[in-house]
C-alpha cells in the first residue's frame, strides 16, 4: 500500500500465542524508540492482533493505545474474525481505528464440470497447468464429516477410498493427506458460518478447487443421484484475473461485527478493506501466502494512513482516521449498497 514506507517490526506474538504483556510491551518499545533522537521515528502503529472485548479500564492494549495516540501517532487494529454474529468484535477503543475485510474483484479462476455437464464456478491457487489430472473427467466421491475419514491426521483417509479419485468434503480434509493417498484432487467449501456464497481459496498443493456452500451442496445432491458413476473435471486458468461479473466489496463473513458488548453506543467497525484471498509476503516455508482474515485488511488501512500521513506531516491521528472514514466508498462496483456475505441472494 505504501511501497516507500519504513517498516520497524517489533515482536509481539510467541509461538504459544499473543498475550497482552508481549503485545503491550512491543507498543511501549515504540513509544520509547520516538523518545530517542537515535530510534525508530514511528508515526504508523498496525496490529493485526485479535482479543475478546475487555472494558477500557482493565484492556491493557487500549491502554498502551492511547498512550501511543497522545504522542501523535496512528493506530490500526483488526476487528477479529469471530464469525458474523453481533457484538463479536475487539479492539472497540473509540480512538482506535478499526478495520473489518470484504472480498475484492480480483481472483483465481477454476471451475468444476460434472459429469451430466454442469459447471460450477470456484477458486484455486494450484499452478501445474501441465497436470493430467485436469485432462479428464475422473470419478467422484464425497466424504461426510461425520466419519473419521474427514480428519486430518495421517492413515484418515481410506486408500481404497481416495486414489484416482477427486475427493468432495470440507476444508477440514487435508489436502496432504488427499495426496499422500493418490487422490488426484479434491474440492472444498466453506461450512455454513461463513455464507453461502464466500469463497475462501487456500494455498493448493494438488488440484484442487474450493467452491461455495451452495455449490458444495449441489455436487453432493449429483453425487447421491448418480452414485458410483459420479464424475468430473477440472478446469483451473492458474491466473489472478480482474472479474467484471464478481460484485465487490462484500463484508466478508468472517468479519467481527458491533455494537460494542462493553460499550453498546459504540457501534464500530469503522470501515473495510480487502481481506479475502489476500496475496502476501509470508514468514514460513514460502515467501508469500494466500490468507484470509481481517489480519490482512487491516495493514490495507495502515498502508494508507502512511500515505495521507507523508502528503500530511503535521496531520493528528484523529484527523487521519476523519479522512478515512469519511472519504470510502459506500456503494459497490455495481452501484449498489454494499451488502453481507452471509445475506447475498
Amino acid at each position: 500500500m505504501a511501497p516507500q514506507a519504513r517498516l520497524a517490526i517489533y515482536k509481539a506474538c510467541w509461538e504459544d500465542g499473543c498475550y497482552d504483556t508481549g503485545t503491550v510491551a512491543a507498543m511501549e518499545q515504540t513509544i520509547v524508540a520516538m523518545e530517542q533522537t537515535f530510534a525508530d521515528s514511528i508515526e504508523i502503529i498496525s496490529i493485526s492482533i485479535g482479543s475478546p472485548e475487555t472494558p477500557f479500564t482493565d484492556d491493557n492494549r487500549a491502554i498502551a493505545a492511547f498512550r501511543a495516540i497522545e504522542k501523535g501517532v496512528f493506530f490500526s487494529a483488526l476487528v477479529g474474525n469471530d464469525e458474523p454474529y453481533p457484538s463479536s468484535l475487539g479492539n472497540v477503543a473509540p480512538y482506535i481505528t478499526t478495520v473489518g475485510a470484504s472480498n475484492i474483484n480480483r481472483d483465481f479462476p477454476a471451475s468444476v464440470v460434472l459429469g451430466n455437464q454442469e459447471m460450477y464456478r470456484g477458486t484455486s491457487t494450484y499452478s501445474r497447468l501441465d497436470d493430467t489430472t485436469l485432462q479428464w473427467s475422473l470419478p467422484l466421491v464425497y466424504v461426510s464429516t461425520n466419519t473419521s475419514t474427514s480428519y486430518c491426521v495421517p492413515g484418515s483417509l481410506d486408500p481404497k477410498l481416495v486414489k484416482d479419485k477427486i475427493m468432495v468434503g470440507d476444508q477440514i480434509m487435508s489436502y496432504k493427506e488427499v495426496a499422500r493417498e493418490g487422490g488426484a484432487g479434491k474440492i472444498g467449501a466453506n461450512d455454513e458460518r461463513y455464507g453461502s456464497e464466500q469463497c475462501i481459496t487456500n494455498p493448493n498443493i494438488l488440484s484442487a478447487i474450493s467452491v461455495s456452500l451452495t455449490t458444495r451442496e449441489k455436487i453432493k445432491d449429483y453425487i447421491k443421484r448418480t452414485g458410483n458413476n459420479a464424475t468430473a473435471t477440472m478446469n483451473l486458468k492458474g491466473l489472478m484475473v480482474v472479474r467484471k461479473e464478481t460484485t465487490a466489496p462484500i463484508v466478508a463473513s468472517f468479519s467481527s461485527r458491533g455494537p460494542s458488548e462493553a460499550y453498546r453506543q459504540i457501534l464500530r467497525l469503522d470501515m473495510i478493506s480487502p481481506g479475502l484471498n489476500i496475496l502476501e509476503a509470508y514468514a514460513g516455508e514460502f515467501p508469500y501466502n494466500i490468507l484470509s482474515g481481517t489480519s490482512m485488511s487491516c495493514p490495507h488501512v495502515s498502508g494508507i494512513a502512511t500515505l495521507i500521513k507523508a502528503i500530511h506531516p503535521t496531520w493528528s491521528p484523529a484527523a487521519i482516521k476523519s479522512v478515512l472514514m469519511t472519504s470510502p466508498y459506500v456503494t459497490n462496483n455495481a452501484d449498489q449498497p454494499i451488502k453481507d456475505s452471509n445475506t447475498i441472494k
